[in-house]
């Protein structure tokens, strides 16, 4: 409850006029994350950085959508291979859910952290093999079964991407539609077990204290982007492709909202699982309660095994799960491919090889991500990848728009190609809210830095070097660009900065003299 007032403050003040930024920008210029900065070619750096943003998601998100697909293929068995301790991959520990009490287990150590329940060792040491590992010092060979996923996963990518929004297109009404009616049955279910209601309520009630939390405010402003992929270049990719006269501004506000409201209604879909949960261990919710790839792979599957029908639900479950990530990853994708071919002419004329080799290169990468300790390589890659550097990026963006651009510039663009400018509320949020409060979320990012950890093993002080290295490789190409572009412009310094700021159709004016002056 408490996550919800940051995050629907930051889709108000960050979220929204951003995606609408992004929008506008794509479909006036035509252009690509990285050409489309032709209207202030000093930025280009920005652009850079979010493909190479996206490209590094790419290499472990796509492993992700490889795990749901080898679940997928697991549930098609009359019982869950995820239901006892009876496997081979199980330990002499494992106990059994039907067994288990709140006594079980001691030292005030949650449910959601106890690792030895049948759920949780068929994700560790099933599919992942984590056993096998010491950490990140100790990887491994890539595990086949997962590789073979990765693969089928890569070529779908690749023959959904290989022609461009021509193909894209038509996959995405797949990949866009199902979830929602899956979703729709889960959500149904789920609130028609015992103990859904405690979950429900879990999930609305809202404790101010936590709001306190930096962590919360940074996590809200982080999925902010992620769930609505601003930052990312996806956005301008898909929107160069729009009609020069299309409402983007509809389509801002529409899908920013059907996409935000989806999340919340989701939030009820998980919590009534999580209820349900906790009834059935007579447990806390807090206990039963957890993020990110524990809530997917370990108590979501185990709470699907306890219902009738569980092979029905667990194959809905993860299908849901693979076309959401298909989606998702065809996004970041056609980010990389788009903005690097609309940049360089060669890749564009040869777009299917050149789409093979990004889809090849993320494979290759990806079985990093799949070996014993994978866990750890995807767990440092998350965690560095896109997470201040995103936030770095999406503000340079709005700098560089609303402060070298001018929002005045912007706003004729967007009257334009719609017949009408923005009002005085995205204005405002473009120069003034969303910069400063990017640039606060930044800091705060920084300064509250901890030590990589993953469950109880902590991260060796190399591998935090490695993870602020990966997160610095993006974010450097943007001063690295204003100092190449400034350097190899030719005229006085005065004439370098005009060339630097002034968009590529206006370089003639500048030749003559005539600057375009810098407006507050």
């Amino acid at each position: 409850g408490a996550f919800l007032i940051p995050y629907i403050l930051f889709l108000i003040i960050a979220g929204m006029p951003l995606f609408y930024m992004e929008l506008a920008l794509g479909q006036y210029n035509r252009e690509g994350a990285a050409t489309v900065w032709k209207i202030c070619p000093v930025f280009k750096g920005v652009g850079y950085a979010v493909i190479l943003i996206a490209l590094y998601v790419g290499f472990y998100y796509n492993v992700i959508i490889a795990w749901s697909l080898y679940y997928l293929f697991s549930s098609f068995t009359f019982e869950l291979p995820w239901t006892n301790c009876d496997n081979s991959w199980n330990s002499p520990n494992c106990t059994d859910p039907k067994l288990f009490n709140a006594s079980v287990l001691g030292n005030g150590t949650k449910y959601s952290k106890y690792k030895l329940t049948p759920a949780a060792e068929f994700y560790e040491r099933g599919v992942l093999h984590l056993h096998e590992s010491r950490g990140i010092h100790d990887l491994g060979l890539p595990r086949w079964q997962l590789s073979l996923c990765l693969l089928v996963v890569v070529i779908i990518l690749f023959f959904s991407l290989w022609k461009g929004v021509k193909t894209s297109g038509k996959v995405v009404w797949i990949t866009a539609t199902l979830p929602y009616v899956v979703l729709f049955v889960l959500l149904i279910h789920g609130i028609t077990l015992p103990g859904a209601y405690n979950g429900i309520n879990a999930y609305l009630h809202i404790d101010f204290r936590r709001l306190k939390e930096a962590t919360v405010w940074i996590d809200a402003a982080t999925q902010i982007f992620y769930s609505l992929g601003a930052g990312f270049g996806v956005l301008i990719a898909f929107a160069s492709y729009n009609k020069f006269d299309n409402n983007c501004y509809r389509d801002a506000l529409l899908t920013s909202t059907i996409n935000c409201v989806t999340s919340f209604v989701s939030g009820f879909a998980i919590f009534s699982i999580l209820g349900y949960m906790a009834h059935e261990h007579k447990v806390k919710i807090e206990d039963v309660a957890t993020e990110g790839a524990g809530l997917v792979f370990i108590l979501y599957p185990e709470a699907i095994s306890t219902l009738s029908g569980s092979t029905f639900w667990a194959v809905v479950f993860f299908i849901m799960l693979l076309t959401l990530g298909i989606d998702s990853s065809m996004g970041g994708m056609e980010a990389v491919i788009t903005g690097l071919a609309d940049d360089f002419q060669i890749l564009k004329q040869h777009r299917k090889l050149f789409t093979f080799g990004v889809s090849f290169g993320t494979f290759l990468l990806a079985l990093f991500c799949i070996t014993n300790g994978g866990i750890y390589v995807l767990t440092l890659l998350d965690t560095f990848a896109a997470g201040t550097s995103i936030l770095f990026a999406v503000l340079m963006e709005a700098i560089g728009v609303s402060w070298f651009y001018g929002v005045d510039r912007f706003s004729e663009d967007i009257q334009q190609m719609m017949g009408f400018k923005p009002g005085l509320y995205w204005r405002l949020c473009w120069k003034f809210v969303s910069p400063a409060f990017l640039l606060f979320v930044v800091i705060v990012s920084i300064i509250n830095f901890k030590p990589l950890t993953y469950d109880d093993y902590t991260f060796p002080l190399w591998a935090n070097r490695i993870g602020w290295g990966i997160a610095l490789s993006s974010m450097i190409l943007v001063p690295a660009y204003i100092i190449y572009k400034f350097m190899n412009v030719r005229g006085t310094f005065k004439e370098r900065l005009a060339y630097c700021i002034t968009p590529e159709n206006e370089h003639q004016l500048v030749a003559q003299g005539n600057v375009r002056q810098f407006k507050v």
